[in-house]
């Protein structure tokens, strides 16, 4: 897969106004019917470690197909400063997904998509870099909050609304019984698209099949590095 060269900013100061040019590009609205074809994306890093990422190839209908894998040193990694982390995460997921045999139809990401304090969590981020479709699910709420009690059922979802009302995405069930995941748009998808996207995947835990499996990989490349 042909991946663009990604921007280093030379400080946080500089990430912050690329990343509210970047907000401005990101495209809500599109459909992921008859998307087949996605790359799942996790990471995983240990201080004094390189960062491992990986992009998990996965087709709807045959499963996974190919495990993309990078590591970038911990020397060469962007600080570590709240709501930037796709500056430091987004480079290793790229020469994970150059790996690639093709290029995927849509990103799924461990992450948030338009669920951040200025709408460019690392979903959207890479989405817009690539102009791909992309679906941030990430495990923990980073902005915004339910719009009401999110019932215990397997497919209940409430909107997540920013300070202004502005929705951003779901908290969503994936289970019965389990912690919640919030599904935001990433880039070139509506928010309920996003959603019914998700609620597509195939999910045996808590975590849709294709990101599990990405999380998997991610953990055993890291333990590897022991």
């Amino acid at each position: 897969m042909e991946v663009p060269p990604f921007p280093r900013p030379e400080s946080p100061k500089a990430a912050l106004a690329l990343q509210r040019a970047l907000a401005k590009r990101v495209v809500l609205s599109g459909s992921l019917e008859g998307k087949r074809l996605l790359a799942a994306l996790d990471a995983s890093h240990k201080r004094g470690k390189p960062l491992v990422a990986v992009a998990l190839l996965y087709h709807l209908e045959k499963g996974p197909l190919f495990v993309g894998q990078a590591r970038v040193p911990e020397e060469a990694l962007f600080p570590y400063v709240p709501g930037l982390l796709s500056f430091r995460e987004a480079p290793a997921y790229l020469e994970a997904l150059k790996t690639l045999p093709e290029a995927p139809e849509v990103l799924l990401v461990d992450g948030q998509g338009i669920a951040h304090p200025r709408g460019l969590g690392i979903a959207s981020h890479l989405g817009v870099h690539l102009d791909l479709p992309s679906v941030g699910v990430a495990k923990s709420l980073l902005f915004g909050r339910p719009e009401g009690p999110l019932p215990q059922e397997a497919g209940s979802a409430v909107r997540l609304l920013a300070p202004d009302g502005r929705p951003l995405g779901y908290a969503y069930r994936s289970r019965t019984g389990v912690k919640p995941l919030y599904v935001s748009p990433g880039h070139r998808v509506g928010l309920e698209e996003a959603l019914a996207f998700v609620r597509r995947l195939p999910t045996r835990f808590r975590l849709p099949e294709p990101l599990r499996l990405a999380h998997i990989e991610a953990g055993r490349a890291l333990a590897a590095l022991d």
